[in-house]
């Protein structure tokens, strides 16, 4: 027997032992509700959406071409959508997450207006997006599964028990909408105790994988901008521990911390890290510093800072700011000491953020970091502040001209122009774009693949396509077709957007509380009955 028939026969026992008081309940009308609300918390959902990665990370150790992709969404209707598009176009949701980029909430969800990615948003901003998320993604549920249950009941009213069987299964065997969440904490707000407080609440909410980077927390730079400062490992390590912590307390044994190193990009440090003895972690953080080896007091001016490292007296390099600087050229090496560090400290994936999108240069990395712990695995940012196709371009082009072909018909500079698109080098890079994930996942440890903010460039471009049109002399014609009429031919859910709200799902508790007295929206006279 199916849970759906169970909890009908469970329900129908309830109302027998409440006697005429419960008549007017109907089992299986209750049923429906329960399997259209399947999750009653976040913890539920964290607890199950961490099982879930879990057992992704598992398949793709096994299998490099299982690899996982999300999407960056800022609204829960957009998430929601997404969603709902993927089962639609390939019948599940396996593999397929979402992505809470800490970005588009400070440009899009902080109550100050668009602010830059400098933390600088209300914090409660991300568990209270984490939980829109998934209030959308349970409502495609509840709306999917009504329009089964109507199917189911129209097959019985015709005495059609094939098609009754048939829809029987699709709700027996129904797939959620609801997927994992790797949620962007920044730098964590705060101190080590400000992060744990944070990450209960995004776990909460139903978070199951936290993100946290390196940088100092109160001057945090987005990941592809200029001036990024790094902490010290010890600083980084309590985070991910406050993080696990947090997991732990709420009762989500398998909770995922990604550990995302800017210092690929960082030159800078706040702090010079504390140390016991050489070859500490804290020495080998120190051993990257940039400044000069000094003899004596007499090199020492007034206010200057000096730390015994590799053996010598150094005086670092400080800036005006207070900021001390990193020797140039050591970006990778400290990147490897970084995963390795986090990896062997708690965190369970990786995040190594770079200034471009090159599959040689991720796995020069990772195949360091692999020499020590071997099933490192790495979440990846196929950002949108690369230009993709210029960088794509560019590397054909180098590829081609260290093999000699000739390659006088480019101008590397110049290779975004649309004169070059269809070009033989133009064709090779859009085949390179098109296969970068899967060789990512192959030959650099990429287990997961994600957009950081696409559902923001999205819907920017069609709502400029929409307001060139409509506002033009197309008029009412740009709307219908370039939004509606793509709708209807595409089978897009949102052209029913009354369907969409919740209406029928309105309509069937209706019924189901109100028996045939139920004033319902969904008669002859719905406009949108036409769709």
């Amino acid at each position: 027997m199916s849970a759906y028939q169970d909890a009908i026969q469970h329900i129908a026992q309830l109302r027998q032992q409440n006697g005429g008081a419960w008549s007017a309940i109907n089992p299986e009308s209750a049923a429906r509700m329960q399997a259209q609300n399947r999750f009653h918390t976040g913890l539920d959902i964290a607890k199950y959406t961490a099982k879930i990665m879990r057992e992704d990370m598992a398949a793709y150790d096994a299998d490099s071409s299982k690899y996982t992709q999300s999407l960056g969404c800022w609204h829960g209707f957009v998430g929601q959508q997404k969603l709902i598009a993927i089962k639609k176009h390939f019948g599940t949701t396996k593999r397929k997450y979402l992505y809470l980029s800490g970005w588009m909430i400070a440009a899009l969800r902080s109550d100050f207006g668009p602010l830059p990615d400098q933390s600088m948003h209300e914090k409660t901003a991300v568990p209270a997006l984490i939980e829109e998320l998934y209030t959308f993604l349970k409502q495609a549920d509840a709306r999917e599964l009504g329009g089964l249950f109507r199917e189911l009941d129209a097959a019985n009213a015709k005495g059609d028990s094939a098609a009754a069987a048939a829809v029987q299964s699709k709700i027996d065997n129904f797939e959620t909408h609801v997927v994992p969440i790797i949620a962007d904490i920044d730098a964590g707000f705060g101190n080590e105790e400000a992060t744990y407080l944070l990450a209960k609440k995004m776990i909460e909410a139903g978070a199951c994988a936290i993100q946290i980077e390196n940088q100092v927390s109160d001057e945090k730079q987005c990941g592809h901008q200029d001036g990024k400062v790094t902490v010290p490992h010890a600083d980084f390590l309590a985070k991910i521990n406050a993080v696990r912590y947090a997991f732990l307390e709420l009762g989500v044994d398998d909770g995922i911390i990604v550990a995302r190193t800017d210092s690929l990009g960082a030159g800078l440090t706040k702090q010079i890290a504390v140390t016991n003895q050489a070859g500490d972690l804290g020495d080998l953080y120190n051993s990257f510093l940039d400044g000069d080896v000094i003899t004596g007091a007499d090199d020492i001016a007034n206010g200057d800072v000096v730390v015994k490292a590799n053996g010598k007296l150094l005086k670092p390099k400080r800036l005006a700011s207070g900021l001390f600087q990193f020797k140039q050229g050591s970006g990778i090496d400290r990147v490897v000491l970084d995963c390795i560090t986090s990896l062997q400290h708690g965190a369970d994936l990786l995040w190594i953020e770079t200034e471009k999108p090159h599959v040689g240069q991720i796995a020069e990395m990772v195949n360091r970091i692999r020499e020590v712990v071997p099933n490192a695995k790495l979440v990846y940012n196929n950002s949108p502040s690369f230009n993709w196709t210029l960088n794509f371009r560019q590397q054909v082009f180098d590829a081609w001209k260290g093999e000699g072909k000739d390659v006088s018909a480019y101008d590397r500079a110049l290779l975004m122009s649309a004169e070059y698109d269809t070009t033989e080098l133009a064709l090779e890079a859009d085949n390179r774009i098109r296969t970068f994930q899967a060789d990512g996942a192959r030959e650099a440890g990429i287990f997961h693949h994600l957009i950081t903010l696409p559902t923001y460039h999205t819907a920017a471009l069609s709502t400029d396509n929409l307001a060139k049109e409509y506002f033009g002399a197309a008029g009412m014609l740009g709307y219908v077709e370039g939004v509606q009429r793509k709708e209807i031919r595409q089978g897009i859910a949102c052209v029913k957007h009354q369907n969409m709200s919740g209406s029928d799902v309105g309509d069937d508790h209706k019924e189901y509380f109100s028996g045939e007295a139920a004033l319902k929206a969904g008669g002859k006279d719905n406009t949108m009955n036409q769709f």
